[in-house]
């Protein structure tokens, strides 16, 4: 039986991570699951289910000379699998701000407690070194409804926080 693994990896930006650590899983008779692969801030970050009928020790070694060469830090996690288990967002949040520390606390605070279930979070700080400007995206479900995430987060407007929150129906079949 196959077990599932969380892969992480983590390391400077360089074409082929992507390539390498993906043909030397394949290589390894390893199946992939759902992935989400990013550049943030000159470093690239994978994080990628992987099913396994080994154990982790053999994605180690598969890994190990590819993570040498490219210079990535790697950590395995056994997992359950749980595909096709999506859960789909109804809301989306967008929050632009002068950078600063605290933002994403208090507004996934305010939201989460206003029933927000956070499914995806992403953010950039975009500006100048000298203006920074955050800038935050939040997909989710809003489990009380979407009034109480509006009220909830309409008062960090006064503190110079853009804050849009917008409903959207997802069309299934």
């Amino acid at each position: 039986m196959a077990t599932w693994y969380m892969l992480t990896l983590v390391g400077e930006d360089r074409p082929g991570i992507v390539a390498q650590v993906s043909q030397a899983l394949y290589q390894g008779d390893c199946l992939l699951g759902e992935a989400s692969m990013m550049r943030l801030g000159g470093n690239f970050t994978i994080m990628l289910m992987v099913s396994s009928q080994q154990n982790d020790n053999h994605i180690r070694q598969l890994l190990q000379p590819v993570a040498e060469k490219l210079t990535l830090r790697f950590h395995i996690d056994p997992i359950e699998g749980k595909l096709h288990q999506h859960h789909l967002p109804d809301v989306q949040i967008t929050v632009h701000g002068a950078d600063r520390a605290g933002i994403v606390a208090q507004v996934t605070q305010a939201a989460t407690n206003a029933g927000l279930d956070i499914l995806d979070l992403e953010s950039d700080v975009a500006g100048t070194e000298q203006q920074p400007i955050y800038i935050m995206q939040i997909a989710g479900i809003a489990t009380q409804g979407i009034d109480k995430i509006q009220a909830a987060l309409s008062p960090l407007e006064q503190q110079g926080i853009d804050v849009k929150v917008i409903a959207f129906d997802t069309m299934l079949g």
